[in-house]
């Protein structure tokens, strides 16, 4: 009976994504049919061949992976250096330090766009990789995540390592880093979801279409006095199926990252 109730409510969850994927494939008519139809009579690909060849869709696709990947890789890099710090190693203000690493969390992003903005127009980094990138490869939550993980492991390992005369950079990327892969990559794909999802900031530093991010793309088939629906969700499957990939391949880490460095405070 619940496992019935379950999967009624993950199959009425999912059907907004179905839909998504069933109107990319339908013709003009098809879309605004009335009863609405879930299947398209035959299979129209139109709308995937107009994003890839009328529209720089492929430029702004790899533009997103490849920023989305830096912040990734960036975030997962800094924030174990500081959260073993944090963790591990013992020196003065330590936890008022971190504190405030976790007070900067409630400040709203809207708030920094501006002084940020000045930043990089100063330094000459707007409608730059640099721009997409830099203002996000360092964050409190991926700190705060993984040095919950690492306060788990135990001290002892810690110990043995500084007798046999491992340095802390050595233990941190031979010991610590393979005992914490269910939290690395759980920082890593939430760097990557949101970096993916971002339109705001992008919009704003971005100026030329070499520069643009999927989003910005999704945004830009809007505006038109008659939207092309066919493209449009045909454009939100093929930004979609990334994410849904990555999570594939990840989520048994992804979930055990989450619920490990839930454990203990």
């Amino acid at each position: 009976m619940i496992e019935g109730v379950l999967l009624f409510f993950v199959l009425l969850v999912n059907v907004p994504f179905f839909w998504m994927i069933s109107t990319s494939f339908k013709l003009g008519p098809e879309i605004l049919a009335y009863p609405p139809r879930m299947f398209p009579s035959k299979l129209n690909f139109d709308g995937y061949k107009y994003i890839w060849t009328l529209v720089p869709f492929a430029r702004y696709f790899l533009n997103t992976l490849f920023v989305s990947f830096s912040i990734s890789v960036s975030k997962i890099i800094l924030a174990s250096f500081a959260a073993y710090a944090f963790a591990k190693i013992p020196f003065k203000g330590k936890n008022t330090i971190f504190f405030i690493f976790l007070g900067t969390m409630m400040i709203p992003m809207e708030v920094i766009i501006i002084p940020n903005y000045i930043t990089l127009n100063l330094i000459g980094w707007l409608d730059t990789y640099w721009a997409l990138i830099i203002p996000f490869v360092v964050g409190a939550f991926s700190i705060f995540l993984l040095r919950q993980f690492f306060m788990q492991i135990p001290q002892d390992l810690d110990d043995a390592a500084v007798i046999d005369g491992c340095g802390r950079t050595r233990y941190l990327l031979t010991i610590v880093y393979p005992l914490s892969k269910p939290a690395l990559l759980t920082v890593g794909l939430y760097a990557f979801l949101a970096s993916w999802n971002s339109f705001l900031w992008p919009l704003i530093v971005t100026n030329s279409d070499n520069m643009r991010v999927i989003q910005i793309a999704l945004k830009a088939l809007q505006d038109s006095w008659m939207i092309d629906w066919t493209s449009l969700t045909a454009a939100s499957t093929i930004a979609t199926v990334p994410i849904i990939v990555l999570f594939f391949f990840v989520q048994k880490q992804f979930l055990e990252g989450i619920a490990i460095t839930g454990l203990k405070g």
